[in-house]
C-alpha cells in the first residue's frame, strides 16, 4: 500500500500565508529561495530526520501560484517505490500524469497527476526508502 506521505497548497502571499498558518496552528514554516521554487515546507507535528514522530501524521508545503500551472488547489502528496511504475499505472487507470517526473534534491523524484475525478495528485518516490 503506497502511504500519503504530504499535502501541498498553493499560495498568493507566502508571508501573509506562513503568518495565518502559524498563529492560527503552530505549524513552523521554512521558506526555500528560489532555488527550490520558493517553495515553502510546513512542519505540522514534531519530527525526526526520518519524518514526523507520530504515526499518521503528516507534513507539508507550500508553492507559489502560477498562471500556467495546472490545477492548483490543495492535494496530496502519495509516496510510491518506483515513480516511473506508478505513472503508467495512473495512465492505466484513466488518470492523467501532468508531465514529467523532476528531481528535488535531498528529497526524491516528483511527479503531479489528476484521477480519474478531475482531483489533483502528487507522487513521490523518496531518496532514501520508505520506513515500514
Amino acid at each position: 500500500m503506497n502511504p500519503v506521505v504530504h499535502f501541498e497548497m498553493p499560495y498568493d502571499n507566502r508571508q501573509r500565508m506562513a503568518k495565518f498558518y502559524e498563529s492560527t496552528f503552530g505549524w513552523h514554516t521554512q521558506m526555500l529561495g528560489e532555488d527550490m521554487g520558493n517553495y515553502v515546507v510546513a512542519m505540522t507535528t514534531e519530527s525526526g530526520e526520518d519524518g514526523p514522530k507520530q504515526p499518521g501524521a503528516i507534513n507539508g508545503g507550500f508553492f507559489p501560484k502560477k498562471a500556467d500551472w495546472p490545477a492548483q488547489h490543495p492535494s496530496i502528496v502519495i509516496a510510491v517505490d518506483d515513480i516511473k511504475a506508478s505513472a503508467r499505472k495512473v495512465k492505466d487507470a484513466g488518470g492523467t500524469v501532468l508531465g514529467e517526473p523532476m528531481d528535488i534534491p535531498g528529497v526524491g523524484q516528483y511527479v503531479s497527476f489528476t484521477d480519474t475525478e478531475g482531483n489533483r495528485v502528487s507522487m513521490l518516490q523518496p531518496s532514501r526508502p520508505r520506513r515500514t
